[in-house]
């Protein structure tokens, strides 16, 4: 198991060498916060409130070389997501992987009553994409095309939402929540990879969104752990990667 030695302090490039992402197959990567008592957000009902410098460390390095972020329509309304923007020092390396120049945004949503007002989908390097049903509301589809790039599909289930990505060549993708969206591709073995952060907080739970129990206990094993600012950063591989 890869750890770092207690005090000692990785550089950005460093950590984002400590995530590195298969070059010849589909990958698809769960990032999350966690506090001490089991929540997924302050009282503020938001992450960043329980997260860090060294979180954010390792969540600004796991986006740095992936092809698409996935998140649900509630995680984009709450966290209010700023532009997924090129960065000139990831360049070369995206490019010599056959990247485009910075990841794009991918938002499930069923509703498709997403927050248009952001400059996510106006000032991101790469269009956005929208995935919803194929029998959305017309006029909502509408709306949505004004501002991303619409796939419409027969059901929302994992294996579709993911297929379209790959379909794309979006191999390389981050799922950053929410709680239910993360459950759903869990329970259809959809995740290959676990990043979760323990964050050395208590917050209480009333924030954190309850999900459904999965079917079964899906089991990770842990490969790798970094600490700073009492901040354990994790990552686990699902069974058989």
């Amino acid at each position: 198991m890869d750890q770092t030695a207690p005090g000692e302090s990785l550089s950005e490039q460093e950590v984002a060498d400590r995530y590195p992402w298969p070059d010849d197959q589909p990958w698809v990567r769960a990032m999350m916060v966690t506090t001490l008592d089991g929540a997924a957000a302050g009282p503020d009902g938001l992450s960043g409130s329980v997260s860090s410098s060294a979180d954010q460390l390792v969540f600004n390095a796991v986006r740095r070389y992936a092809d698409a972020v996935l998140i649900g329509a509630q995680t984009i309304r709450a966290e209010q997501y700023s532009p997924m923007k090129a960065k000139p020092e990831d360049a070369a390396r995206r490019a010599e992987a056959g990247q485009s120049p910075a990841p794009v945004i991918a938002v499930v949503t069923g509703s498709l009553d997403l927050p248009w007002q952001l400059p996510v989908w106006s000032e991101s390097t790469n269009r956005p994409i929208v995935i919803t049903r194929e029998t959305a509301d017309p006029e909502r589809l509408a709306t949505a095309r004004q501002h991303a790039d619409v796939l419409t599909l027969p059901a929302l289930t994992p294996d579709h939402i993911i297929d379209a990505l790959v379909g794309r060549g979006l191999r390389r993708i981050v799922c950053e929540g929410g709680p239910s969206l993360l459950r759903d591709l869990l329970a259809a073995d959809r995740v290959d990879e676990a990043d979760i952060t323990l964050s050395a907080t208590f917050s209480g739970t009333e924030h954190s969104p309850v999900t459904t129990a999965l079917p079964e206990v899906k089991s990770f094993r842990l490969v790798q752990v970094l600490e700073q600012d009492d901040f354990l950063m994790t990552r686990h591989l699902g069974q058989g990667r």
